[in-house]
């Protein structure tokens, strides 16, 4: 597989959720064969597995609400009817997401530089979190 579509930003919302555009993205992309092989490895896992996690959910009962819908409406209309989750649940789970790595992780700076360093972007001081990274990675910074 040539061809590299980018999942949507981790930055981006649904139902109040960070993130969750991008893992429908991958869920979809994967659905119809066109997740690239950078993107398999950690599907379900990762920073999909942190929103799994803070939703309550598994990540093969995802995919099976992914795969029985057409839209991202349907999507959003099923996590807001199955996932009560606050406002304050929602937020902890953003800043959790965009603050990786914490401050001390030593070992996670570590690997965000390795990342950087693999993709090109060693000299990019501004990339301080992953999510920096993956939207700079993808080419949207």
């Amino acid at each position: 597989m040539s061809e590299l579509i980018y999942p949507r930003s981790p930055r981006e919302t649904m139902d109040g959720w960070l993130y969750l555009p991008r893992y429908v993205d991958k869920i979809r992309l994967h659905l119809a064969g066109k997740l690239h092989a950078d993107y398999q490895e950690n599907l379900g896992k990762g920073f999909d597995g942190l929103w799994l996690t803070h939703a309550g959910l598994k990540h093969e009962a995802f995919v099976e609400i992914v795969k029985h819908t057409i839209t991202d409406g349907q999507v959003c209309d099923w996590v807001r009817q199955n996932v009560k989750k606050t406002a304050a649940e929602k937020a902890a789970h953003a800043r959790e997401l965009l603050n990786r790595p914490q401050s001390g992780d030593a070992a996670g700076a570590a690997r965000l530089q390795m990342r950087k360093e693999q993709s090109g972007l060693g000299s990019r001081d501004d990339l301080k979190t992953f999510v920096d990274y993956l939207d700079a990675d993808e080419k949207r910074l």
